[in-house]
């Protein structure tokens, strides 16, 4: 948002952490860069036809990186034939040998994902370093609630956010300790709350890019529901560079439910928002098939706007006035058609889908051409 809005709608305002800038690739995280949305791979990485395929389906859907996992020798040979397929940057997800790390860098991987619980001694880390620094990635350091090590386990009693903290930053020391600063760092649990305090520690005691996710969140409603509580309030603290949320479900649905929860707090915007009622006896046409035809119908629709679905003039007409796109249900099986806020024409409930369709894909056009002419991005 504008800092002109800012003014007139303070309640909106976002002040986002101060972190330093790193690179994933060619893909800016921290720094004041727009907050990135990752996914992972859940193929076989030596199958790597159907790895490609899945990359390309997350990338389509908007995913800016994407982390593959390299649990052995072979998975480190097909990764280099991955990276040379992937339209965006790979993510090489490291864990217990570090000798995968080594390899990872080698065959491309923008960033190593490293757990300091599970890696091996200061220096095995040592060696993975060098070989991020002599293959230009970066390294996130994966603090997890259930992989911490054995001596801090022993200390607290039990995985707590201190203990989560503490072991970040041992881990931030020995990168730096080796002059590496090219790193971000999340510290994820399957529990918000434990996650939420764990990261809003660690944000007041680093300036490194943070990565956002709650681990093992769960089924894609359950896993949805948990990631906007624990995303959520987090992003809207501020905290937070880049997201992955962790779903048991088809990656490119982690995509999408990442974008959905940068929309809701406005910090990023990508394709169509649609508006809608939940629908009741006073709609004047069957609003939950028709959104569900919409969603489906407007999926190739990467420009930020908004499109309001309401069943009747109850709330229509005023929800109307704020997006680019209206529809509101009226009576005798036909509604009403709102362009840029303003009352435009009827329509028939009949034509209304293929209509609709249509008007969005024409507003979506003036608005690339509007960016296009003033140097804008679009997200």
């Amino acid at each position: 948002m504008s800092d002109a809005l800012h003014s007139i709608r303070p309640w909106r305002q976002i002040d986002r952490r101060v972190s330093r800038r790193i690179m994933v690739g060619d893909v800016p995280v921290g720094g004041g860069a727009p907050i990135t949305v990752q996914t992972m791979t859940n193929t076989l990485t030596t199958d790597v036809a159907a790895t490609v395929a899945q990359v390309q389906a997350a990338a389509e859907a908007g995913a800016d990186i994407v982390r593959i996992s390299v649990p052995d020798e072979a998975s480190s040979k097909a990764l280099r034939e991955i990276v040379n397929e992937s339209p965006v940057p790979i993510v090489a997800d490291i864990h217990f040998h570090y000798r995968r790390g080594i390899e990872a860098a080698a065959a491309g991987a923008a960033c190593l994902r490293i757990n300091p619980g599970n890696i091996g001694s200061p220096d095995r880390v040592r060696e993975v370093i060098a070989a991020a620094r002599d293959h230009g990635c970066s390294i996130r350091i994966g603090v997890n609630a259930g992989s911490l090590e054995k001596h801090l386990l022993e200390k607290y009693g039990e995985p707590c956010p201190d203990a989560m903290i503490e072991s970040g930053l041992d881990h931030i020391r020995i990168l730096e300790d080796n002059d590496f600063r090219e790193y971000k760092i999340s510290c994820k649990a399957s529990d918000v709350f434990m996650a939420a305090a764990a990261y809003q520690g660690l944000a007041e005691q680093t300036d490194a890019p943070i990565h956002l996710g709650i681990t093992e969140a769960g089924g894609l409603t359950s896993g949805t529901i948990k990631s906007a509580i624990g995303l959520g309030n987090l992003l809207w603290m501020g905290i937070g560079d880049t997201i992955r949320v962790s779903l048991s479900a088809d990656p490119v649905e982690e995509v999408k439910v990442g974008y959905e929860i940068l929309k809701s707090l406005g910090l990023r915007h990508r394709g169509v928002n649609i508006i809608s009622c939940p629908s009741c006896a006073r709609q004047g046409f069957d609003v939950i098939k028709t959104v569900e035809a919409l969603e489906k119908r407007l999926e190739h629709i990467k420009t930020p706007m908004s499109l309001s679905i309401i069943g009747c003039v109850v709330n229509g007409p005023g929800e109307a006035l704020m997006t680019d796109v209206g529809f509101t249900g009226g009576g005798s099986g036909s509604g009403m058609v709102y362009l840029a806020g303003k009352q435009s024409h009827k329509l028939s409930n009949a034509q209304m889908i293929d209509h609709i369709v249509e008007q969005v894909e024409k507003r979506a056009a003036a608005i690339e051409a509007e960016t296009v002419a003033t140097g804008q991005a679009a997200e």
